[in-house]
């Protein structure tokens, strides 16, 4: 087992050998397995690389970060000129949905904000504007919410009715409108009526549904 000195070495032999990293101007404390970094860099970029480095000790069983970023004179830039900076690029950013994405800067750190409907087009967003010039951190709150689609609704009516051993769903239609849910169609008991509006309810992402189901007996 590593003992907290050997850990507290091997970080910062870590950062040494972290070429982007300045690793004399990162402290390094550990406790209990905890790596607490400390310090100041000239980027946001080299914060990142010295977490990243920090991660890849083995024995690290979890890592705080009080690094600041002090940005020379030189890469300064006023948070208007960032936050243009930012919405450009995301623009151009192929994995990024068009205007999904809301930027708000302050200090220099960025804030993301949004709905993407996948985890890629989020992770996206952070690493195309997290190296940019003037950037002193960014704040990922972009919600995933995966867009509603019919073919999902139906999988879940088919699986609840699976479960509940009722009839199958080929006599059930659903049509999507944003979020809301139209079901028609035929049903054969109040059960099984009752079993396929839960299940459309139970769909990620559904917000309202209206029932036009009919009962056949």
């Amino acid at each position: 087992m590593t003992t907290d000195s050997e850990l507290q070495q091997d970080v910062i032999a870590e950062l040494k050998w972290e070429p982007a990293v300045n690793g004399t101007s990162i402290g390094v404390e550990v406790k209990d397995g905890v790596v607490t970094l400390v310090g100041e860099v000239s980027s946001y970029a080299e914060k990142l690389a010295a977490e990243q480095a920090a991660q890849r000790v083995h024995g690290l069983r979890a890592l705080a970060t009080e690094i600041t970023v002090k940005l020379a004179s030189s890469h300064q830039r006023s948070d208007s000129d960032i936050a243009h900076t930012v919405a450009n690029v995301l623009s151009w950013t192929v994995w990024v949905p068009e205007k999904s994405i809301k930027v708000t800067v302050e200090h220099g750190r960025v804030t993301l904000s949004g709905i993407v409907d996948w985890q890629f087009q989020k992770q996206a967003a952070t690493e195309s504007v997290r190296l940019l010039l003037g950037v002193t951190g960014v704040n990922n709150q972009i919600a995933v919410k995966p867009r509603l689609s019919a073919n999902m609704v139906v999988a879940d009516i088919e699986a609840a009715l699976k479960r509940s051993a009722l009839a199958d769903a080929k006599e059930i239609s659903v049509s999507i409108k944003g979020n809301d849910v139209t079901l028609s169609g035929k049903v054969h008991s109040c059960r099984e009526r009752e079993a396929v509006a839960a299940s459309a309810w139970n769909t990620p992402g559904v917000h309202s549904v209206l029932d036009k189901m009919t009962l056949d007996y």
